[in-house]
């Protein structure tokens, strides 16, 4: 929800604002959720009752305990310092709340586990992939670790599953443009114009009609490696948006089919200590036991 721009603000609490705009919650019921940590800034800060309003900024709250989807996978912590915090995130889960989910996201889940309400992640993956995500524990750290993939300045690697097509030599290097695709607001595709993504391609092993990638990508638009892969012909095993939308995005879950797109490897120079860090995710990706359909690229 995006607070409105109103100039002077009537309200000197977000508290009053969610209790004179939203009065199917009472104030004292306002006063209790963001006491407990229900309502997060767009970054998932826990929102307190003197947090002071601020006009333009977006907060979300749960609107309904009773109905957010749970997502029966856990995560588990790979590293933790002071400063950084990395965790292998499963399929099927968000990073941060949006949407239909906000106790269900990892970061949530991270903050009541660890209780650290500074941690903020310093960077993304989409719901549907596994793997890798780092966190920065302290506010203070927070900019100089984002910036190392705003400036890409850090080394990712993903595997993938997808289906073996022998016509296709490897490694492979996809550069193309990826913009939202007209009308659909959940699916990215390849257009016309100057490129602005860049994905390495490579065969790690072939089982069967099917085979295991690895993917190193050198920019980070939104849906990359899913559109290369699929516009390669090499749909990922699991994907529901590409080639074809198969579900949309508030559609129920079918658990037992996750996309197999794993981020597997993290390296960077830390800003914070100066030292070499290099994390490996511990998970693996699950041959499929369904045929692919391979398509023309």
């Amino acid at each position: 929800m995006a607070l409105p721009y109103d100039k002077p603000s009537p309200w000197p609490a977000l508290l009053d604002f969610l209790a004179e705009r939203l009065p199917a919650v009472h104030r004292e019921g306002w006063r209790q959720r963001l006491a407990s940590g229900e309502v997060l800034s767009e970054t998932g800060e826990a929102l307190r009752p003197d947090t002071p309003f601020v006009a333009g900024s977006r907060v979300y709250y749960y609107r309904s305990l009773d109905h957010e989807p749970e997502v029966p996978f856990t995560e588990s912590i790979v590293f933790r310092d002071d400063h950084l915090l990395v965790v292998d995130k499963p399929h099927f889960l968000p990073v941060t709340p949006g949407g239909r989910y906000v106790q269900q996201t990892l970061l949530v889940r991270l903050k009541r586990q660890l209780d650290i309400d500074t941690l903020s992640p310093i960077h993304r993956i989409d719901r549907e992939t596994a793997g890798l995500v780092a966190f920065s524990v302290r506010p203070q750290d927070r900019d100089a670790y984002q910036a190392l993939f705003r400036e890409r300045a850090v080394h990712k690697v993903y595997e993938a599953i997808a289906a073996h097509d022998a016509t296709l030599t490897w490694p492979v290097v996809r550069c193309s443009r990826i913009v939202e695709e007209h009308g659909v607001f959940f699916r990215m595709n390849e257009a016309d114009g100057e490129p602005n993504s860049e994905t390495r391609i490579d065969l790690l092993e072939q089982r069967g009609e099917w085979a295991r990638y690895r993917l190193e990508p050198l920019t980070g638009k939104r849906h990359q490696l899913r559109v290369h892969m699929n516009a390669l012909g090499l749909p990922i095993a699991g994907d529901q948006f590409y080639p074809h939308v198969l579900r949309g995005p508030l559609d129920v879950e079918d658990f037992a089919r996750p996309l197999r797109l794993l981020a597997r490897e993290i390296g960077m120079d830390d800003p914070v200590t100066g030292e070499r860090r290099r994390f490996r995710s511990a998970l693996e990706l699950a041959w499929p036991t369904f045929r692919p359909g391979l398509r023309a690229p």
